[in-house]
């Protein structure tokens, strides 16, 4: 039997409309969750193999903000990108064009989740119009080496080899269901017996969610090209990085050097959790948004 969504009560209380957008040829799916003229309108990136269900346990602890969550080209319900490589750019320039399409009267608060943290911070340091930055997880130390070299060395292996693969081969190599628990174990954190079942369950529901072999290997290789660092000192506006106190992937220490990157950032630290925050430890992460939008001037223009 599965355990209960924690969140389920809190986000059914949130209304929300499915829409969909064509943007540089994938046919991008995203939820429109909140009030429409809510004084703050974000923007979400979730991380990589994920999809908008990952940081629903978030929203569902930030009723009154509109918060506009895609599924990333080549993830969840979202297909490929044909006009754009699945690299940082190529989906930094998606997200630049998937958030002008929405028309919004002002420029949204961005939020990256991890993967996502990468694509947002590079899509505002190309020039991207943006309120503010929040970076949940965010990549700040070299993914090549963050969780040892071994580690990355095999992790690259076991998505290289995917793409010698036919695709249904691959399919199944990707969806391995042993593999996808040793992820899961690994970044788990939590003491709560529950809460650890209940993320294993969420990884196996939608780790497989994925348009095709070849664009989650593309996709593997942008998630270990750079991290935010690259991007940091071009984001010229308020951000915020939080970070998991226990965090093997993005490590506390990369934190605290990425932070003085940029040129007007805070960071804020949970404790007690991993890469994993916005499963385990969400209403702290949603309490953290909600103090950094709070500090945030009023939009300018029409809402």
């Amino acid at each position: 039997m599965s355990v209960p969504t924690p969140h389920a009560e809190a986000l059914a209380r949130i209304p929300v409309e499915e829409r969909e957008l064509e943007i540089l040829g994938s046919r991008t799916r995203f939820w429109d969750f909140g009030p429409a003229d809510a004084r703050d309108v974000v923007v979400l990136a979730h991380g990589y193999r994920g999809d908008h269900h990952g940081l629903e346990p978030v929203i569902a602890q930030l009723d009154g903000v509109r918060i506009i969550s895609p599924d990333l080209p080549g993830f969840g319900d979202s297909t490929a990108l044909s006009e754009a490589p699945h690299s940082i750019a190529g989906y930094g320039r998606w997200l630049a064009a998937f958030i002008e399409a929405l028309e919004l009267p002002t420029p949204p608060v961005v939020l990256g989740h991890s993967f996502g943290s990468m694509v947002a911070s590079h899509a505002i340091a190309e020039g991207m119009p943006a309120r503010a930055l929040i970076l949940v997880n965010p990549i700040t130390t070299d993914p090549k080496i963050a969780a040892g070299r071994g580690i990355t060395a095999a992790t690259r292996a076991f998505y290289g080899v995917t793409r010698a693969m036919p695709e249904g081969l691959a399919r199944v190599w990707l969806g391995n269901w042993v593999i996808v628990q040793f992820m899961s174990m690994n970044l788990v954190k939590t003491p709560d017996r529950e809460l650890r079942t209940w993320i294993h369950e969420e990884h196996h529901r939608y780790f497989n969610g994925f348009s095709d072999a070849r664009t989650v290997a593309e996709a593997f290789g942008a998630s270990v090209s750079t991290d935010v660092r690259a991007a940091a000192p071009r984001v010229e506006v308020p951000t915020v990085l939080i970070a998991g106190e226990l965090d093997r992937i993005a490590p506390l220490a990369g934190q605290r050097t990425a932070v003085d990157l940029f040129p007007d950032a805070r960071l804020v630290v949970v404790p007690g959790t991993g890469h994993l925050a916005h499963y385990e430890t969400p209403a702290l992460v949603a309490e953290a948004i909600r103090a950094f939008l709070a500090q945030l001037p009023a939009p300018a223009g029409p809402r």
